[in-house]
């Protein structure tokens, strides 16, 4: 085989508030941890993924995701080492081209009053359609 192909799919939920560092140049880097459940006969197995996003994805994970929340993760595994004391060190993530947030979450002030329809074009004047 002369080429092979690297990628990544995980949903899980996001272990800890992820962690937007910036490199000297100004490119943002956020890193994370991403707990993927699976369910097995005997118990359930949790399975942790490092995962890191680099640029404006980086920015938006920063500033949307928090502990907890239920994410979509596109990309690439990575393995780097660094020697540190003598020994080789290794550390494998996923390196993230695309985020999907999972899940709805609606603020108090978001949810539509009681009794109001949300099928599309149900308030249309356009659509013919009178709202009451």
């Amino acid at each position: 085989m002369k080429y092979g192909y690297n990628k990544c799919l995980f949903a899980g939920n996001l272990g800890r508030d992820p962690e937007v560092k910036y490199t000297q140049g100004g490119t943002a880097i956020c890193k994370f941890s991403l707990a993927c459940n699976e369910k097995r006969k005997a118990a359930d197995h949790v399975e942790w993924v490092n995962v890191a996003t680099f640029g404006k994805l980086a920015e938006i994970c920063g500033e949307y995701l928090h502990k907890g929340d239920p994410v979509l993760i596109d990309g690439k595994l990575s393995t780097s080492s660094w020697e540190k004391g003598g020994q080789t060190h290794y550390r494998t993530e996923v390196v993230a081209n695309e985020m999907r947030m999972l899940g709805e979450k609606q603020k108090a002030e978001e949810k539509p009053p009681s009794g109001r329809s949300l099928a599309p074009g149900a308030d249309d004047p356009e659509n013919g359609d009178i709202p009451f």
